[in-house]
């Protein structure tokens, strides 16, 4: 496995070229039964979860403080299953893998995959 400290500038190169709302929109699609894919209120959701992984990108050396209030929100008020931010997750990983082929190497993954999971940590530190 990679450090992480090595994937931080493969995660922001990635994060520069993908067309992340979209991307978010078909990821959260994938997990949204409730919600007409692509519809208003997930494009909207869609464009919130796009911003919140941009912050995380410019503040990956502290996480759990940059994300401090997302997770409040979810875990307080919101009240989302903490599951699903590992389900979305691989939902992301599955559609940037999809829609940039070229890009996502094994090197990609494995860097993105850590930061997902570090993104996951830090929003479910509420939760406990």
């Amino acid at each position: 496995f990679l450090p992480f400290h090595t994937c931080k500038s493969q995660i922001k190169s990635v994060w520069m070229v993908t067309y992340l709302s979209e991307v978010s929109v078909t990821s959260l699609s994938a997990l949204t039964l409730a919600l007409v894919p692509g519809s208003s209120q997930v494009k909207a959701h869609a464009q919130k979860v796009a911003d919140a992984l941009t912050l995380a990108t410019q503040h990956l050396d502290d996480l759990p403080a940059s994300l401090s209030a997302l997770s409040d929100l979810h875990a307080h008020k919101l009240c989302v299953d903490p599951a699903n931010f590992q389900f979305f997750s691989h939902c992301l990983l599955v559609t940037l893998a999809r829609h940039y082929p070229g890009d996502f190497s094994p090197e990609m993954h494995a860097s993105l995959d850590k930061f997902l999971g570090h993104v996951t940590s830090a929003l479910v530190s509420k939760y406990r």
